[in-house]
């Protein structure tokens, strides 16, 4: 069938809403060190602000409430000998930060009970914060901190002295090194906290099985000189990076983490802008969010069918040069925000920037807010150590919307990232392999989008087989039987049935057709069991039918697609007529 229909997505019509500037973060100092992160760190209580110092380094921590311009003299995080290049929030404490410096130091600090920015006392009167704890081992300047999402009191931390050290710092001890040889430009966890996938100045991506101090993956990245980041898209074993060509053209590229030779479908050139892209990945709108350093513009992209869907693009004459992603816990749900980025603005002030999906019911809306993460981490540091992988529990959105607390609706589980690590013990014992095998040919079943579209027509399918399947005397034999023809040309016809089951193109034709049987063992008896050769004519017919049923059920399906898009385009068509 001709002819083009829109995508249906929820998030078609998400816009950006920018802030009044008295609404704003204003009068700071935002840190003008050259080192490429992202300046500002937020959580949905406080935010975090390299701030420009005369002497040593430091940071400040604004409370969320506290809009508007700020006093010339506030209680800043101070402890560094060197400038302040990066901090991060613990994902399960809202008030504990880390800090890295050039100093090369990492410092933990404690946000006091009933902060503020502006405390009632004369300015000269006004108390720093001390750090509540250390952490050496670095030998030069430490560029980034990253908190594990899934163990508690876990830090990855990245230094110039090309090497990442893994930190528990309950213990204040160092538990993996892994080394880079080069500078590097970015880290971002898997989201059990098993993998940690880093982009360096050497080109190279590399997606590390930190527990055994060695890349399980090491490919080629983007190969222009300038910085690449890389963000790993939650549950997901899938890594979206972004990066340039070697004429410095601002690149944009999803990866496989277990085929990840080179990226799915290539690099995607975005445009020839020459400023840093950053990427937040949304788990709960599964969408992509690209930001520009140097620029005022954000585009977004959804993520369906492996591959990203352009949406649309927020665009702001201010340009961004800091900028931080509120957890999905600390959005605005009453007001249907889906995300919000923080952006500094001339390193004078903050503006937030509200993501919004254009709905104007007053009810909770359940398809656009799937449970999230929550404060409750799924194991402790030793365990993490010690080998366990697993997902935190997740947080029903509807008691925040209502007001009840955070409320888990889902325990700890495992994720089968263990279907990424998989591809770890290539390079690594032989021990590894044995124990995350079996995943790995799970996973592919859940990657699969096409099924969904499948699903819709199931019942006018599964009814058209059951008439042929009548009409045949066996009932399961009619999947294998259609390619049993191929398998017997391959000399494996006069041999017992036994041995017509190792070649090789059937494998991948059975696995497509009957993602059901995850192990090849199952489908065994079905090859065995549909012998007869005098069948042949009637295989064929079969066939034919079968081909008939399937491009009967895309037709269906695409035409199912423009009444769902055509329904869309009728409710808002009502929707402005009621306005």
């Amino acid at each position: 069938m001709s002819g083009r229909f829109v995508r249906s997505s929820k998030y078609r019509h998400v816009f950006g809403q920018p802030t009044r500037r008295e609404q704003c973060y204003d009068n700071l100092r935002v840190s003008a060190n050259a080192w490429d992160t992202n300046l500002l760190k937020v959580n949905p209580q406080y935010l975090a602000v390299n701030w420009e110092t005369g002497g040593g380094g430091a940071f400040a921590v604004i409370p969320l409430e506290e809009r508007g311009k700020l006093p010339e003299r506030i209680p800043l995080f101070r402890g560094h000998t060197a400038a302040v290049l990066d901090t991060d929030w613990n994902p399960f404490n809202d008030s504990l930060i880390a800090s890295g410096s050039d100093d090369g130091k990492i410092f933990l600090w404690r946000v006091p009970d009933n902060f503020t920015v502006r405390p009632d006392v004369e300015p000269d009167n006004v108390q720093d914060i001390s750090p509540v704890g250390k952490l050496s081992g670095h030998s030069r300047k430490v560029g980034q901190v990253l908190f594990n999402p899934a163990a508690e009191n876990v830090l990855a931390t990245a230094s110039g002295d090309f090497s990442i050290k893994i930190w528990d710092i309950e213990a204040g001890a160092t538990k993996f090194t892994l080394k880079l040889g080069d500078s590097i430009q970015s880290q971002s966890w898997s989201a059990n906290g098993s993998l940690l996938v880093t982009t360096s100045r050497d080109k190279k991506l590399r997606i590390w099985d930190v527990r055994q101090e060695r890349p399980a993956v090491e490919t080629a990245g983007h190969s222009g000189a300038k910085n690449s980041r890389a963000v790993w898209m939650g549950e997901h074993d899938r890594i979206a990076t972004t990066g340039f060509s070697r004429m410095s053209d601002r690149q944009l590229a999803l990866w496989d983490v277990r085929a990840a030779r080179e990226p799915i479908s290539g690099f995607k050139t975005l445009d020839s802008i020459s400023g840093v892209c950053v990427p937040f990945w949304d788990d709960g709108t599964q969408c992509l969010y690209l930001a520009g350093k140097g620029d005022g513009n954000i585009r977004y992209y959804e993520f369906q069918n492996d591959k990203f869907e352009y949406l649309t693009e927020y665009k702001s004459g201010d340009p961004q040069r800091g900028l931080a992603f509120m957890p999905k816990r600390g959005v605005n749900i009453h007001q249907n925000e889906v995300v919000r980025i923080y952006k500094s603005v001339s390193d004078t002030y903050i503006e937030p920037i509200s993501f919004i999906v254009p709905r104007r019911s007053e009810n909770f809306q359940d398809d656009i807010y799937p449970p999230a993460i929550g404060i409750t981490p799924a194991m402790t540091s030793s365990e993490w150590i010690n080998g366990k992988e697993a997902i935190p529990p997740k947080i029903s959105l509807e008691s925040l919307f209502e007001g009840t607390g955070l409320k888990e609706v889902t325990p700890s589980q495992e994720k089968p990232t263990s279907t990424i690590t998989a591809s770890a013990p290539q390079p690594a014992e032989p021990a590894k392999p044995a124990k995350q095998a079996e995943p790995v040919r799970a996973e592919p079943t859940p990657v699969v989008r096409p099924a969904p579209s499948m699903k819709d027509q199931g019942a006018s399918m599964s009814a058209m087989v059951d008439k042929f399947a009548d009409n045949e005397e066996k009932d399961d034999v009619d999947d294998t039987s259609s390619f049993e023809e191929v398998a017997r040309p391959v000399e494996q016809a006069p041999p017992s049935p036994v041995k017509t089951t190792p070649p090789v193109k059937e494998e991948p034709v059975k696995q497509t057709i009957t993602p059901v049987a995850s192990t090849p063992t199952t489908a065994t008896p079905k090859v065995s069991q549909s012998p007869p050769e005098s069948s042949g004519s009637v295989k064929d017919d079969i066939a034919e039918i079968k081909a008939l049923i399937a491009q009967q059920t895309k037709t269906i399906a695409s035409q199912a697609e423009q009444v769902k898009y055509l329904t869309a385009e009728i409710e808002s068509l009502k929707s402005k007529l009621d306005n």
